[in-house]
């Protein structure tokens, strides 16, 4: 079916209710989605040892606040298979400026989405939020102590965060989400003791309707992690967040009938303003949200992160071998990652983490072409601006002529559309 007959088959997405309950030391948070006319989820969110004890002294109203937005956070995931024109928010109220931020978020959050599904509804169409809730909510200052909580991706950036406030002698834990065995090593390779952990499990009514048909795409899932960072924070008292989202992420992929389309717009700079004025206004008045990484390019990262080889053989920022733990190879992420290590690791260095030579790869050719903006949009993946591709890879060029006596074929052919 077409978005339009979508919509008119579903005109009604609602967020019926939010639970939670200790399963042992678990916190096990639900949530109740409906969409007119038949279908219901039921998604749920597991809080590793949390502690009973300690969030029984969180106040309860703030209690029910963080859930009910962890709640808010998982709609763009479930709501975006029928994209009905009305969302109603049943399980709590949300005030008008609140309304503008989520509205604001799933039109930008999901313009890859809309461009990868050529929908092309105008922004006043787009979706109506209706708050029919009765219980309000409101921001509160807590107690919290002195410290900064890392996200934790597993990846090159957010390791350069750690190891960077780790330098400044700063109090660390280590939040993760949908833990893989990787983040484990990183983890233990770290040296830092405060480990928290989430499991998202997303429901399995959302996986068949995809399989029949219902529209699918890309969600502003770091818009997701910085609500449910905030519940950790408060759970485990910390008072700083630091993600590790670059510069790079400001540039969108392409300009689409007048519209932008950033896949990475959640790690934006846009987007983390309106989080910090959001959660200040109707979150935790005093725990900092901010990108410790902001005004460095995703090339300057790669440089700091060649200074910490005892990561080498642990980080990895391949989504294809996410779960299997290696670098596939033939990604765009796995592409890139090559691409902008290359100059500033040996050849030994490259080997350990990628097992092979990327360069070497006829197949990647277009990828790399796509990188540079050549033929088409730059890959909807967490990549670098062009111009720091076009720095990375006339630096590449430079290593690997006083490596070898010929270009690897990826190198050669992008030479055309570089200044070496």
């Amino acid at each position: 079916m077409t978005a339009e007959e979508l919509r008119k088959k579903h005109p009604v997405f609602t967020y019926k209710s939010f639970s939670y309950r200790f399963a042992g030391n678990n916190f096990v948070m639900s949530f109740v989605f409906r969409v007119k006319p038949d279908i219901q989820f039921t998604p749920r969110v597991v809080i590793k040892n949390a502690g009973k004890g300690r969030v029984e002294t969180i106040p309860l109203e703030i209690l029910d606040n963080l859930v009910f937005h962890i709640g808010l956070a998982e709609i763009p995931s479930y709501w975006k298979a029928a994209l009905s024109p009305t969302i109603e928010i049943a399980a709590g109220v949300l005030a008008k400026p609140q309304i503008v931020f989520w509205q604001d978020l799933l039109w930008n959050g999901l313009s890859e989405f809309c461009y990868q599904n050529k929908i092309g509804i105008p922004k006043s169409a787009f979706v109506k939020i209706a708050s029919l809730g009765e219980r309000k909510f409101e921001a509160e200052r807590l107690p919290v102590k002195e410290r900064v909580l890392v996200p934790l991706g597993g990846g090159k950036d957010s390791i350069v965060t750690l190891e960077m406030l780790k330098g400044e002698r700063e109090d660390l834990g280590i939040f993760v989400l949908n833990p893989q065995r990787f983040h484990k090593k990183v983890i233990k390779i770290s040296g830092i003791t405060r480990a928290i952990f989430a499991e998202r499990e997303i429901h399995k009514k959302l996986l068949a309707l995809n399989r029949a048909g219902y529209l699918n795409g890309h969600t502003p899932f770091s818009a997701y992690l910085a609500f449910i960072s905030t519940l950790i924070a408060v759970f485990f008292g910390y008072s700083r967040i630091a993600v590790s989202n670059e510069k790079s992420a400001d540039e969108p992929n392409l300009v689409w009938n007048g519209r932008k389309i950033n896949h990475q717009y959640s790690k934006s700079s846009d987007f983390e303003k309106k989080f910090q004025a959001y959660a200040a206004s109707y979150l935790v008045k005093n725990i900092e949200y901010k990108s410790f990484l902001r005004k460095f390019y995703e090339i300057d990262i790669a440089k700091m992160f060649a200074g910490y080889p005892q990561y080498f053989g642990a980080f990895l920022s391949c989504n294809r071998g996410f779960r299997k733990g290696r670098w596939c190879g033939k990604c765009p992420k796995c592409l890139f990652a090559y691409l902008i290590l290359y100059p500033y690791l040996d050849i030994r260095a490259r080997k350990k983490i990628f097992k092979k030579d990327l360069f070497r790869d006829h197949a990647l050719i277009p990828l790399a072409k796509s990188f540079l903006g050549v033929g088409g949009p730059k890959p909807f993946e967490c990549v670098g601006t062009k111009a720091e591709v076009k720095k990375a890879f006339r630096l590449a060029t430079k290593k690997a002529l006083k490596e070898k006596s010929a270009l690897p074929p990826v190198l050669a052919y992008v030479r055309k559309y570089i200044a070496v």
